[in-house]
């Protein structure tokens, strides 16, 4: 994470959540970006898997309205076969593909019920959740989605708490459920935090 950037807003966060959370961000005129990186990978009973997934993602939080924006950028590939039709890791590359994902106007939930857990656990964060309104793969629609998209997007942001020697928004986990658990798989896909920025308002 760019350290400049978290000093400055770990700060700024720190005030809106010591003066009422959730409350104290919807009311204020300020948007914060978030930034980073996704490295996982799918399980191997999906359609070709297991496949490396790896990508970036920006997620927009709209302070006047509570909502948000999230997108990420993928690309996965896959491995070839041992001539017993074992996954061979020496094979890896193959079938590679790109998917553009977006989850837009999503109601920002303060808390992490229901979010992955993690060891040695998370703190705090927040989440979002909903239909996406893009599903790509290599820039189409996803084959395996449907037309207009109906698959569910779950994203939780958590981290450390609001104290010295912690950064309070480290993880990312992006969950889908519906037509793209065919591709994805139904666990949750992890990634960190490399960049947190305050904006001004704009919603």
């Amino acid at each position: 994470m760019n350290r400049k950037t978290l000093s400055f807003t770990v700060c700024m966060l720190s005030a809106f959540a010591l003066q009422g959370g959730a409350s104290a961000f919807a009311e204020g005129p300020l948007d914060v970006h978030f930034g980073g990186v996704l490295n996982d990978y799918s399980p191997s009973t999906v359609k070709g898997g297991p496949w490396e997934m790896h990508g970036t993602w920006s997620l927009k939080l709209h302070g006047r309205s509570s909502v948000a924006d999230f997108s990420a950028a993928m690309t996965m590939s896959g491995y070839g076969k041992t001539a017993e039709g074992a996954v061979d890791p020496t094979q890896g590359g193959q079938s590679a593909h790109t998917h553009n994902i977006e989850l837009t106007n999503a109601k920002i939930i303060w808390n992490m019920t229901g979010c992955p857990t993690y060891s040695p656990a998370t703190q705090q964060g927040f989440q979002i959740e909903g239909t996406v309104s893009l599903m790509t793969g290599n820039g189409s629609n996803a084959a395996f989605e449907t037309t207009p998209p109906s698959s569910v997007l779950h994203v939780c942001v958590t981290g450390g708490d609001l104290v010295p020697y912690s950064v309070p928004y480290s993880n990312i986990t992006i969950l889908f459920t519906g037509p793209a658990t065919t591709h994805f798989g139904t666990q949750a896909i992890h990634g960190d935090v490399r960049t947190l920025e305050l904006l001004g308002g704009s919603r």
